[in-house]
């Protein structure tokens, strides 16, 4: 059976626009939203660990962040642009669950009085589906080594930007903050 020459024709248009959109229009969006929401890295190398957390920040800009533009209740890909990455060179613990050296995609599901924070094996190349115009995420529920619940707690005053650094004052905990709220997840070895 042969096919019909306008067949092929379409076929190489569509390969031709999946290709410039694969390696033009998509590496240019990315750079772009980062303008927006600044692609930032932490990190901890103290007392035998070597973690670090890299996550784009996006800021408040007088909305109500937690219930409205993050809904409660819904897996958040914990930042904006691509997912949040988590690091550990060395096996740790987060709240008594084993989490193996490697890097994980972080992701969180807010809620009025918990969250649950999840460690997931796959680091997809943007957390969320375009066609739902960013409202679902592309994580594996599956794929989810470590998944804590935590309870939040209120800052003492608004935090424009998302921030995500490691807090140690005897304890270690991975912190993110935003808005009026703020999680701590215990990080122990």
């Amino acid at each position: 059976m042969r096919i019909p020459k306008w067949v092929k024709i379409v076929g190489l248009l569509i390969i031709g626009l999946w290709l410039l959109f694969k390696f033009v229009a998509w590496p240019m969006l990315q750079k772009e939203t980062k303008k927006i929401s600044a692609e930032k890295t932490t990190a901890y190398t103290e007392k035998g660990y070597d973690l670090s957390v890299t996550y784009s920040s996006p800021s408040k800009k007088g909305r109500v962040i937690f219930g409205e533009l993050v809904p409660y209740d819904v897996v958040w890909r914990t930042g904006a642009n691509e997912p949040t990455t988590f690091t550990t060179k060395t096996d740790i613990k987060i709240m008594n669950n084993e989490l193996p050296a490697g890097t994980y995609s972080l992701w969180t599901k807010p809620g009025v009085e918990k969250w649950s924070v999840m460690f997931n094996e796959e680091v997809p190349e943007w957390g969320v589906t375009l066609l739902s115009g960013g409202k679902k995420t592309t994580r594996d529920p599956e794929k989810d080594v470590v998944q804590v619940d935590i309870l939040p707690k209120s800052l003492a005053r608004t935090q424009e930007q998302f921030t995500i650094a490691f807090q140690d004052t005897g304890l270690l905990h991975l912190a993110l903050s935003w808005d009026e709220t703020i999680v701590l997840v215990p990080i122990s070895k």
